[in-house]
């Protein structure tokens, strides 16, 4: 029997796997891929044949067709569009199941959010890369697979979360998932406005621990996209000051959480300091090699994934810490 437990343990999964697709699409500056939604220069999936794809480029001159960054797009929609049928289905059984008013009240605003999800990417493509839209539409991502997670926490209700007592430190924990959601944010806008390699050494960067940076203009939530923003319009001073933004939040995010791993070692909740602790060196590893082999796409994608279960573990602690 399909329960809510198992259809939310699925979406979370199928939500990391969207998730990297995302990355995908972002990485390999497909954004773009389509220049209509949800179609793609008309069709249902992409052009592939020489007529169609002469159709294609008579509809949109200003946008050459490039099956390279169609498919990519084309393959993150059709993965989103089926994880809103998911939440669909989510609704149903809680419903029909007649499971406790929270979770049916958390999975309809869970797939109230996926749709909010879909509106993001079509003003994506429509607002043509505005980058407070897209850092808004990446960040979601990381939301939906959040909620999924969370319903199932509170549906599979583990036995051992009932033999854990961590509620002391429940305002650390919250600090660090604060902290985590805003390094989240941050390396959401800084791959949205092409910054993930302005600062091509490391510790130091440019050269320096404290180079040219304009954060005016770098954190200017109102940007013009120009004819479209693939690429990215601002000057290197304010993308450096974006990239040295996430540098610095990921030191003080590393450093909250070696306090609460300190702290949970000596409690019942070991496991998950040592787990947190092993994510979070793997996920600061991945971030120094994006900068040190300068951006492989592999290593990319999985910093994306591997902020994920930073995210689901920090949020497990908090979901325990908060239980009673």
């Amino acid at each position: 029997m399909i329960s809510i437990r198992n259809i939310s343990l699925f979406g979370g999964l199928f939500s990391i796997v969207v998730i990297a697709l995302g990355a995908w699409t972002r990485l390999v500056d497909a954004g773009l891929g389509c220049p209509d939604w949800p179609g793609c220069y008309g069709f249902v999936t992409f052009p592939t044949t020489e007529e169609e794809i002469a159709i294609a480029e008579s509809r949109f001159p200003t946008f050459p067709y490039e099956i390279d960054k169609a498919i990519p797009e084309v393959v993150h929609r059709y993965f989103a569009a089926s994880l809103g049928l998911v939440a669909i289905a989510l609704v149903f059984i809680a419903i029909r199941q007649k499971v406790e008013n929270s979770l049916k009240y958390l999975s309809i605003f869970l797939l109230f959010f996926i749709c909010c999800q879909g509106l993001f990417g079509y003003l994506t493509v429509s607002l043509l890369l505005l980058p407070i839209i897209v850092t808004g539409h990446l960040f979601g991502g990381f939301i939906t697979l959040s909620l999924f997670f969370f319903i199932f926490l509170k549906a599979a209700n583990f036995k051992f979360m009932h033999y854990i007592n961590i509620e002391k430190y429940k305002y650390l924990a919250l600090g660090c998932l604060i902290v985590l959601l805003v390094q989240i944010f941050l390396g959401a806008w800084t791959s949205t406005n092409y910054a993930s390699l302005a600062c091509p050494d490391f510790p130091t960067c440019q050269g320096s621990f404290s180079p040219e940076m304009d954060f005016e203009s770098g954190f200017n939530l109102k940007q013009e996209v120009g004819p479209n923003y693939l690429f990215g319009l601002l000057d290197n001073p304010a993308r450096v000051a974006i990239h040295y933004s996430h540098r610095v939040t990921a030191l003080l995010l590393t450093a909250i959480m070696i306090i609460l791993i300190a702290c949970l070692w000596f409690t019942n909740a070991a496991p998950l300091a040592s787990t947190l602790g092993l994510v979070l060196l793997l996920q600061i590893s991945l971030g120094i090699m994006n900068v040190v082999y300068v951006l492989p796409l592999y290593i990319a994608i999985a910093h994306n994934l591997v902020a994920a279960m930073l995210l689901l573990v920090t949020l497990l602690i908090n979901y325990l810490a908060f239980k009673r």
